[in-house]
């Protein structure tokens, strides 16, 4: 019943690619749809107000420069609303400003679509911050990251330096996708009664006649864009794991299929802007491989359960899980939302078998398997670049990927991004591990005690959010430098996708000939996913041995 579950849950998300899929490829390239009365105006109005040319194009310097500086800007306005929220309205319980450190982490966090919550969220934050804060950024940050893949997909196809215009991309992918989606699913939580109110929290008599404070708010609002924007975080502290983010196995359903609904219609939106299907379904069929090995490793884990507790007669591992979702519907949440870099949760990752939080780990490390907001599509397409080169150098022959020469440039561009990742996940996670201070925030010691660090730094390089539960990081240390991690995860993949794009979009399309490689066959596929797998091993099976495979081992060795 359980497997069956999974196979229902990925055969709708699977029905929904094609169609989401040619609605985006509309969408960003401006073509008539039947919606146009109803968005132009808004999107008009929209432009007139910022002062907009929406006939402006842009190179790659002028795209990533306003990109930066509306980035920056926005995130200097949130970590203000987070410093003055006890002075600005809609805070019916009263909640403190944030303190500066916690503010820096908590803005750079949500603007870079991570969505990392040192904090929790109902009693941290007021009904102003989560809104006009929060729920902007969710809407902004996801925004951002689809405009980013769209520009780069214009520079492979384009013949000269021209990506678009990043105000059309963003306020196109807010109105036409993010506000219309996330207000259908806003609708289906609040019937399956998640909380929607300004009200503030109430108090209740329990059972056994204790007080207890119930917090609400606007939480179907918030949970919608957090799921269609692949954003994660969470009203509550406890996440969607919560009975009002997530009362229902309905609810449940729908959280799933949103997280990967925008990442995997993108890639097949890839294959139609570049007008070569087959290349967007062999990306779509290696990044798919990956993620099905990694449900099925998670999957299998979480039922086999703990040696030591299986041996009691005590099947599967329930710990850290809610009932009412189960193994099979908890452990394919874990593989999704690291799949999709949401970081939203529906169980506590810290308790999952060291075999089981493999999965999520892998995923976030290789941060190409389907991906956030454009986030996977664009790091899948930097080892593309790179197993193109790589495929060229053995057979003699000039790497080009659709058509246009892949050369010494683009390859070193692509190296530095690709050697950013791990960088900024080892070094901190080393550091953190040399500090007293920072070592005292760790619950558990030795092998745990490491993932719970080494997973904290994966999250926020992967601008995924998730967290292993067990590392108490809202300290001044953790707030930092996880936050520049973010923001260095975030930025400087969009530095050099964006430098690519402008390089390729110059070059002239190189006719196809007898001899030239193709990379739309199952044979490159192959190629590709042994590339990403071989690369992301060699970079991080040191690190993952001395944690959650270390643990693995001794759990079985007894």
């Amino acid at each position: 019943m359980g497997l069956l579950q999974v196979v229902i849950t990925l055969g709708i998300i699977m029905l929904l690619v094609k169609p989401v899929g040619s609605y985006l490829v509309k969408v960003f390239g401006q073509e008539k749809t039947g919606l146009d009365r109803l968005f132009a105006p808004c999107e008009r109005a929209a432009y007139r107000l910022m002062g907009v040319n929406e006939k402006e194009a842009m190179g790659w310097k002028k795209y990533l420069g306003t990109v930066l500086l509306v980035n920056f800007v926005m995130l200097l306005l949130v970590y203000a609303v987070f410093r003055l929220q006890k002075y600005l309205p809609l805070n019916p319980d009263g909640i403190g400003n944030m303190p500066p450190a916690l503010a820096f982490n908590t803005a750079v966090s949500f603007m870079t679509n991570t969505n990392w919550q040192a904090y929790s969220g109902e009693n941290a934050l007021s009904y102003f911050s989560q809104m006009v804060a929060i729920t902007f950024l969710m809407f902004t940050s996801a925004a951002t990251g689809f405009s980013v893949a769209v520009a780069f997909i214009r520079g492979l196809i384009g013949r000269q330096d021209n990506l678009g215009n990043f105000y059309v991309d963003l306020t196109r992918a807010i109105t036409r996708v993010f506000l219309p989606l996330s207000f259908i699913v806003a609708l289906v939580l609040v019937f399956q009664g998640v909380p929607q109110t300004l009200l503030g929290a109430v108090q209740a008599t329990t059972i056994e006649g204790a007080g207890q404070t119930i917090t609400r708010g606007l939480v179907a609002s918030l949970e919608s864009i957090k799921h269609i924007g692949t954003n994660g975080g969470g009203w509550f502290g406890t996440n969607a794991a919560h009975p009002f983010e997530n009362p229902t196995p309905v609810s449940n359903l729908l959280h799933i299929v949103c997280m990967m609904l925008l990442p995997t219609s993108l890639v097949y939106a890839f294959g139609l802007m570049v007008k070569d299907k087959k290349q967007g379904w062999t990306i779509f069929a290696a990044m798919g491989i990956i993620f099905l090995v990694m449900v099925a490793t998670v999957f299998y884990a979480e039922y086999r359960g703990v040696p030591a507790v299986d041996a009691l007669g005590v099947h599967g591992n329930m710990e850290g899980k809610e009932v009412r979702f189960g193994l099979s519907q908890t452990a394919l949440f874990t593989a999704v939302t690291t799949a999709a870099t949401t970081g939203s949760v529906n169980a506590m990752h810290e308790s999952l078998t060291p075999l089981g939080s493999i999965a999520p780990f892998a995923e976030m490390m290789l941060n190409n398997v389907f991906g956030g907001k454009g986030v996977g599509l664009l790091n899948g397409l930097l080892y593309m670049i790179l197993a193109v080169f790589i495929c060229g150098l053995m057979v003699g022959r000039t790497p080009e990927f659709l058509g246009k020469k892949i050369e010494g440039k683009e390859v070193k561009l692509a190296a530095i991004a690709i050697l950013v990742h791990p960088l900024i996940i080892l070094a901190p996670t080393a550091w953190a591990l040399l500090r007293p201070e920072s070592i005292a925030s760790i619950s558990n010691q030795g092998m745990h005690g490491l993932s719970e660090v080494l997973y904290a730094f994966t999250s926020g390089a992967a601008n995924n959010g998730s967290a292993f539960g067990g590392l108490s990081a809202n300290t001044n240390f953790y707030n930092l430098g996880i936050g520049m991690v973010m923001l260095f995860g975030r930025y400087i993949s969009i530095i050099v996708m964006l430098a690519i794009a402008g390089s390729l979009a110059t070059k002239r399309v190189v006719p196809v000939t007898t001899g030239t490689l193709r990379t739309n066959t199952p044979l490159f596929m192959g190629i590709f996913i042994m590339i990403i797998v071989v690369i992301g091993a060699l970079t991080f099976f040191p690190a993952l041995a001395l944690g959650p495979i270390a643990e693995h081992l001794a759990a079985y060795a007894g």
